[in-house]
C-alpha cells in the first residue's frame, strides 16, 4: 500500500499537489488543449484521472458504495451482468439467466474462460462465496452485507462449474439488474476470507478486471496497470482482448481549481467533479463534458419523522413547499441539471411525475406552519411552546455542489420563519458524524441503484431495512407499499405500486427532493476517446485510448 506515486506524470504532480503555488502554476499553463478528431484504437497510453477524495476505506463491502472507490473497483473488478444508463441488463460474466415464475428461484450460466488476476477461476464455487458476501456480509468481521442486495436472499449453491442456482424467500424482480450495481463486485473467495483490516489493504482486493493495482498510497494516489490476458468484457462492449490504455492513475487532488487547471494544462486527462459554474468554460476550450445521471434516487433530503420539529407533517410540508428549486438550478447549477419530478430520478424505467406535490409555494408553506402553531417571533423565526424553529443541514460532501446548495436553501426558509443552520465536513468526518446518525432530523441523500425494486426494502425497518424515515413499521401505507413492491411477481404490478409509493412518501413529505442528480462530473481532455459510463454514472476506460 505505500509504493509512491510513480508513473509518467509523478514531476508534473508534484506541482499539482503544492496547493496556492500550484494553481497559479497551472493557471500560466491555462488555454485548453486543441480538439481531436475521432480516430481508431490506440494501443498504450497512461491516463491520468484526478478525484476530490479516494474515500475512507476499501473494504469492498464498506466503501464500494461511495462515488469514489467506486470508480477503482470498476476497473478491477467485474460484475456478473452489465447495466446499461436505461436500466437494461446484458450479460457479462453471466453468460445468460432465467427464473421461474414466482420470480423466487434464478439460474445463472457462467462463462468459462474468466480468472481473477492471481490465475484462480471465476467459476460457480466464487460466484456463491461472493452472493453470501453480499447477502450476509461477515458481522463478526466487521465487515456489512451491500445495502441494496434484496433481503429475500436465502442462499445459492454451484450446480456445476458454470452454473449457479440462487433462492429467494419471497418474489425478487430486482435480482438480475442488482447484479450490476457497483457494490455487486466480483472478489476472489481468498480476498473474501480475510480478516476486515488485511481487505482494507487494496493490494489485497484480488479480482478479476481488465486492470490490476499496481501501487497506491492512502489519500494521494491509485495507479492500476492493464491485465494483458483479459478477453471477457461486458457484451454490450461489443470489444475483444484486453484495454488499450497501459495504466490509469487516480491522483487525489482536493481543490476543484487545482483539478481543473492541470487538466487544461495537459497534466492530467480528467478532472473528476469540477464546479458547475467551470463548465462553460472548459467546454468553449474544447473539452469534453460528462454529465451521465445515474439510475438512482434524486438529489435530496430524508427527513426523520420521530425527531423534531419533523414529527409534524404540517412542519414537513412547510418544509418542502419552501423550498425554490428552480432558484437552485438558475443560481448553482448549469442546463445539464434537472428539477426533480419525483424522489427517484427521472431515467428510472418506473419513475413517475409527482412535482406537483413538492412544488414551491411559500405562502402555503406559511399557512401549513400557522396551521402547526408555529408562530412568527420579533427576528422572524418561528416560535413555538418557548422554541425555536432551528433546522440543521449537514452539506453532502460527495456533490461538489452541496454547501452551495444549503446555503441558497437557508435563506429561502429563513424568509418563511425557519432558522437554519449548516454544518459541513470532509468525507472522513461526515462519515463519523452523519452518516447512521439516526438522532439527526435530516439527512442528505445522492445514492443511486440499479433496479426500483429496491427501493421499498430501505424504507422501513422491516427484514433488516434501513429505516429512512424514522417510523418503522408504524405507518401501514408505507409498510403495504413496500410489501407489494417486494413480493410483485410481474413488472406491471410493480410499477403501479411504485407509482403509489412516489405519492404516498411525497404527499407525507418524508423525503424532499431538490434537483435530478448529476454527482459524477468529467472533465475530459479532448485528446481521450472510447470511454462509456455504466447506469451508475461512473466513466470506465476499458475501451478508451489517447490520441497522439
Amino acid at each position: 500500500m505505500t509504493h509512491p506515486f510513480s508513473r509518467t506524470l509523478r514531476r508534473r504532480f508534484i506541482a499539482v499537489s503544492g496547493g496556492t503555488a500550484a494553481i497559479a502554476l497551472l493557471a500560466g499553463c491555462a488555454g485548453g488543449s486543441s480538439g481531436s478528431d475521432a480516430s481508431a484504437p490506440q494501443e498504450g497510453g497512461d491516463l491520468t484521472f484526478l478525484i476530490d477524495s479516494l474515500g475512507d476505506t476499501w473494504v469492498p463491502n464498506n466503501g464500494s458504495i461511495s462515488s469514489f472507490q467506486g470508480h477503482i473497483f470498476d476497473h478491477i473488478t467485474d460484475k456478473l451482468v452489465y447495466v446499461d444508463e436505461n436500466g437494461q441488463a446484458s450479460p457479462w460474466i453471466a453468460e445468460s439467466w432465467e427464473q421461474n415464475d414466482a420470480a423466487t428461484e434464478f439460474t445463472l450460466d457462467l462463462r468459462d474462460d474468466a480468472t481473477f488476476s492471481d490465475g484462480s477461476p471465476l467459476d460457480a464455487e466464487a460466484v456463491v462465496a461472493n452472493l453470501d458476501a453480499w447477502a450476509f456480509g461477515d458481522p463478526e468481521n466487521g465487515i456489512n452485507p451491500i445495502g441494496l442486495f434484496p433481503k429475500t436472499y436465502e442462499q445459492a449453491e454451484a450446480v456445476d462449474e458454470q452454473t449457479v442456482r440462487v433462492e429467494f424467500s419471497a418474489p425478487t424482480l430486482g435480482f438480475i439488474p442488482t447484479l450490476g450495481y457497483h457494490g455487486s463486485i466480483l472478489v476472489s473467495p481468498e480476498t473474501l476470507e480475510l480478516p476486515v483490516e488485511e481487505q482494507a489493504d487494496l493490494d489485497n482486493i484480488v479480482g478479476s478486471g481488465p486492470f490490476v493495482v499496481d501501487s497506491w498510497k492512502e489519500a494521494d494516489n491509485v495507479v492500476l496497470t492493464k491485465r494483458d490476458d483479459y478477453d471477457w468484457n461486458p457484451e454490450a462492449f461489443d470489444r475483444e482482448g484486453p484495454a488499450n490504455l497501459d495504466s490509469l492513475t487516480y491522483k487525489q487532488v482536493a481543490e476543484s481549481a487545482t483539478r481543473t487547471g492541470a487538466v487544461q494544462s495537459g497534466q492530467a486527462h480528467v478532472a473528476y467533479n469540477v464546479t458547475p459554474k467551470e463548465l462553460a468554460g472548459l467546454e468553449q476550450q474544447g473539452f469534453t463534458i460528462g454529465l451521465p445521471q445515474y439510475l438512482g434516487f434524486v438529489e435530496g433530503l430524508r427527513l426523520n419523522a420521530r425527531i423534531a420539529p419533523f414529527d409534524d407533517v404540517k412542519v414537513r410540508q412547510a418544509f418542502q413547499h419552501g423550498i425554490d428549486r428552480e432558484d437552485l438550478l438558475s443560481t448553482v447549477y448549469t442546463d445539464g441539471w434537472a428539477a426533480a419530478e419525483s424522489f427517484i430520478q427521472s431515467n428510472v424505467p418506473e419513475a413517475t411525475d409527482h412535482s406537483e406535490a413538492f412544488a414551491y409555494d411559500p405562502e402555503r408553506a406559511e399557512q401549513l406552519l400557522d396551521e402547526a402553531g408555529w408562530t412568527p417571533g420579533a427576528d422572524g423565526v418561528r416560535e413555538k411552546d418557548g422554541k425555536r424553529l432551528e433546522v440543521t443541514l449537514y452539506s453532502n460532501p460527495y456533490i461538489v455542489t452541496g454547501a452551495a446548495v444549503d446555503e441558497l436553501i437557508a435563506q429561502q426558509l429563513g424568509r418563511i420563519g425557519f432558522d437554519v443552520s449548516i454544518e459541513s465536513y470532509d468525507v472522513v468526518t461526515y462519515g463519523e458524524r452523519v452518516i447512521a446518525n439516526a438522532d439527526l432530523s435530516n439527512y442528505p441523500v445522492s445514492r443511486s441503484f440499479v433496479d426500483a425494486g429496491t427501493v421499498a426494502s430501505i424504507l422501513t425497518d422491516e427484514n433488516n431495512g434501513e429505516d429512512w424515515f424514522g417510523v418503522g413499521t408504524s405507518d401501514e401505507t408505507l409498510t403495504r407499499l413496500q410489501d407489494e413492491i417486494a413480493q410483485a411477481t410481474d413488472a406491471d404490478t410493480r410499477a403501479a405500486a411504485l407509482d403509489e409509493l412516489q405519492a404516498y412518501v411525497l404527499e407525507q413529505a418524508y423525503f424532499i427532493p431538490r434537483t435530478q442528480m448529476v454527482q459524477r462530473i468529467y472533465a475530459q481532455s479532448p485528446d481521450v476517446d472510447g470511454v462509456t459510463y455504466n447506469a451508475l454514472a461512473y466513466a470506465n476506460y476499458t475501451g478508451a485510448w489517447l490520441n497522439d
